[in-house]
């Protein structure tokens, strides 16, 4: 039977699912390009919270340490799928395909530009541009500094623009990741 803080904690944690479980898998989405696996891997990172939910409701931004754990499943799971891509190659040996001169300005779509980013570049340009956080925020939920949310959010945008082959690559990325997902969003 519980006791009435362990029902206070469940009540808000629900509230707190509730809230932000549709953006995280926003995040989630953009992180990994994975539509499929958005929805798990914010459900992953909430059910981790719940395990530590006496230590995150404590904390001082408890959205920010969510979406650093979304980052860093995201993170894991780009790194598994790398892995497991690596040992395909190896035991099946495949032909590899070359395409010579490759049209990447009118091929690369923002999301394939987006993945083609390094994760932390990628990390900081999503939640700077699709989900409008101040650098500040960005660094709490990257757990880096402010300077380096600055530095890799500047370099990953020079580089989405050299790979989407425009000087309008801001206004590109930052429509293309506000329609991915638009009942996401953060609260207002």
């Amino acid at each position: 039977m519980g006791t009435v803080v362990d029902d206070a904690a469940s009540v808000e944690f629900h509230a707190f699912f509730e809230r932000h479980h549709v953006e995280l898998a926003r995040l989630a989405h953009l992180l990994t390009g994975e539509a499929d696996a958005a929805d798990d891997l914010a459900a992953d990172a909430l059910l981790a919270m719940w395990h530590r939910w006496d230590r995150v409701r404590a904390a001082e931004h408890p959205v920010a340490y969510a979406r650093g754990v979304v980052a860093n499943l995201a993170r894991t799971r780009i790194r598994s799928a790398v892995r497991e891509r690596r040992r395909i190659a190896l035991f099946w040996s495949q032909r590899e395909e070359k395409v010579e001169n490759p049209d990447v300005a009118g091929a690369v779509d923002v999301q394939a530009a987006l993945r083609r980013l390094p994760f932390r570049k990628r990390a900081c340009v999503v939640l700077r541009h699709a989900f409008d956080l101040s650098e500040k925020d960005t660094a709490l939920a990257l757990g880096i500094s402010v300077g380096t949310v600055k530095s890799q959010t500047s370099k990953g945008m020079a580089e989405l623009q050299r790979l989407l082959g425009t000087r309008a690559a801001p206004q590109r990325v930052h429509a293309a990741m506000a329609r991915t997902g638009e009942a996401g969003g953060r609260d207002r």
